[in-house]
């Protein structure tokens, strides 16, 4: 079988936030077939906008015709019942990263999800998908699929292997991520942190302790790392793009594992408590605009 024959067409995804809503966008505009699971009946019409806004964006911006957005909307099914995944050959885990939360995740997917040999992803950045491989009968459909955000845009998947993972499972993802997707792939080791966060949370975490000891302002770290290294976005900047809560979430879980993180610096858990989440609420290391109806995060 070639690459592009084992790309499955039936995607379930399992949440809507920023990464499962991405995810769920890239796959309705890649003509899949697209279910998405959400925690409660009450959160389905909002992640049903959710998603119609993401493609009625894309329609303004000239990168989707609208007959492909009505065509997408079309393929998307939204439902807080895990019985409605039974048919999907593939099912992406997209839910808060927390170990225990995962694993009931993938319990209820091993039981809901019809056929043995369909492949249950997990988007997690920080965990171990061995140990939620093991919260299923069916350890060698388990496969770690690292998206970034914004899905939509970025170009790279981590796609990560455990020991006793089916050739066919992992090639099964890599053909989801190319020909579904259209994006490229770096396989990775299980390890904490994988290959991108492994490089990226600590050198994240020094910037914001730099900042933190009163090193030097916001904007001259930002300006030393992109100007003096030429990256395209400097680090509290990319923090803020990323979520405030987010990375602090992900850098404790690579703390917490093992990983190559000490600790987190106080202000990132200051900031999260305050609701100053970055670009999300308009205010994080720098002040932006906020969405329309996004929560103002505290001065």
């Amino acid at each position: 079988m070639t690459v592009s024959t084992l790309a499955p067409y039936r995607v379930g995804v399992v949440g809507c936030g920023t990464m499962g809503g991405g995810i769920a966008e890239a796959c309705l505009r890649s003509a899949l077939d697209v279910r998405v699971l959400v925690s409660a009946a009450s959160r389905v019409d909002a992640a049903r906008q959710r998603l119609t806004g993401a493609l009625d964006r894309a329609v303004a911006k000239g990168r989707l015709a609208p007959a492909d957005r009505d065509a997408a909307l079309g393929r998307l099914t939204v439902t807080a019942d895990v019985g409605e995944l039974a048919d999907r050959e593939l099912v992406v885990e997209a839910v808060v990263e927390d170990l225990d939360v995962k694993r009931r995740v993938f319990k209820a997917l091993d039981g809901a999800v019809a056929d043995p040999g369909a492949v249950l992803a997990s988007t997690t950045s920080s965990l171990l998908v061995a140990d939620l491989a093991a919260a299923t009968g069916r350890p060698g459909c388990v496969v770690g699929t690292h998206f970034f955000n914004p899905v939509p845009v970025m170009a790279l998947v981590e796609v990560v292997t455990v020991e006793g993972t089916g050739e066919r499972a992992a090639a099964t993802v890599e053909a989801f991520v190319t020909a579904g997707l259209g994006k490229q792939v770096v396989r990775a080791r299980d390890r904490c942190g994988f290959v991108v966060n492994a490089l990226l949370v600590p050198y994240l975490m020094a910037a914001a302790r730099m900042y933190e000891d009163g090193v030097a302002s916001v904007e001259d770290i930002d300006r030393g790392m992109t100007l003096g290294c030429g990256h395209p976005m400097g680090p509290l900047a990319l923090m803020d793009l990323i979520g405030i809560d987010t990375i602090a979430t992900v850098a404790q879980s690579m703390a917490d594992n093992g990983g190559p993180v000490a600790e987190v610096p106080a202000l990132l858990t200051r900031m999260a408590r305050d609701g100053r989440l970055g670009r999300k609420t308009g205010h994080g290391f720098h002040r932006y605009d906020p969405p329309p109806g996004a929560p103002r995060g505290a001065a």
